[in-house]
């Protein structure tokens, strides 16, 4: 059954300037920004927006003021962003540093529903030396899986791309999305992570370029030099199988259901992608009724055959 998801990414430049302003107007002309920059996405009523790592930030604001900054500004920056969500009926990815009540700092992104509520919360795993020796911020320590009504979401900050535990976490809990938020690209690890977790990814990279990768680690859609936006739709009723002993399998289920499921081959790779655009029938159910070992069981019995069968 097609599971289908609009997702648009967000990654405008920094707003320039700003470092004298007085708080409250600095405060509504980040405001006025994001929600022109959402207007921009808007009419193709995305189900997820996501903007990049400290969003709201400005860079020209010397540290120990933008702190104080930051604590003025409280949680309005979050209930504006609530506040497109409720009115555009989707979710969005809002990443920006915050202040806990024990007076700690944390590098978040927070992920908001289609009524404007908090569902859940990524701290950032592997903060950069600075982040904690300059500005106090501490290094979150879980991966939580968050639920959307389109599926699952696992989120990374900027230099957790770097990290494996991190991704592991992901790996071992099988979300359906990874969000990126970042100053960072980080260039090939966007597409390993989307293959490696076997997740479709976006990336929301602040100045540069935002992506969607499917879990081949594909490049399905990408912003440009002319746009800093892109918006995609893509099916998470997916699954990745290898070409060993699945041939036949898959040419039985393509005579079976013609353009009802859809085998994508990037080449090389030697693993494919079943994708079910079938009313009524998922890609679990076509799985099952073509006895299609999918990738991890295949390498968990390569593995498992390696035990016993090694050089002494």
């Amino acid at each position: 059954m097609s599971r289908p998801v609009t997702i648009s990414s967000l990654g405008p430049a920094a707003l320039s300037g700003g470092a004298d302003l007085p708080f409250e107007d600095a405060l509504a002309q980040m405001q006025s920004f994001w929600q022109s920059q959402i207007a921009t996405v808007s009419p193709d009523k995305p189900d997820l927006i996501v903007v990049p790592e400290a969003c709201d930030r400005y860079p020209a604001m010397p540290l120990e003021r933008r702190l104080d900054y930051y604590r003025f500004r409280g949680d309005r920056m979050r209930d504006c962003f609530a506040a497109a969500a409720r009115e555009h009926s989707c979710y969005i990815a809002y990443s920006a540093a915050r202040e806990l009540p024990d007076g700690t700092w944390r590098n978040s992104t927070q992920i908001i529903d289609r009524t404007g509520n908090v569902i859940g919360v990524y701290n950032k795993n592997h903060v950069v030396i600075e982040e904690t020796t300059n500005a106090g911020i501490l290094c979150g320590k879980d991966a939580p899986l968050i639920e959307c009504d389109f599926g699952t979401v696992g989120c990374a900050i900027c230099f957790d791309l770097n990290f494996a535990p991190i991704r592991e976490k992901y790996v071992a809990q099988k979300p359906d999305l990874i969000v990126f938020c970042s100053m960072y690209h980080g260039g090939l690890m966007q597409n390993y992570w989307a293959y490696n977790c076997r997740a479709h990814f976006v990336g929301a990279i602040c100045g540069n370029q935002c992506t969607v990768i499917n879990p081949l680690g594909e490049l399905v859609a990408q912003s440009t030099n002319y746009h800093h936006w892109v918006t995609t739709t893509v099916n998470l009723d997916c699954t990745l199988a290898h070409l060993d002993y699945n041939g036949g399998k898959f040419r039985a289920m393509k005579k079976a259901y013609g353009r009802g499921v859809t085998i994508s081959d990037p080449g090389n790779l030697g693993s494919v992608m079943l994708t079910c655009n079938i009313e009524g029938k998922t890609v679990q159910n076509l799985v099952e009724e073509f006895e299609v070992e999918l990738l991890d069981d295949y390498w968990a019995r390569a593995l498992k055959h390696r035990q016993g069968n090694t050089e002494a």
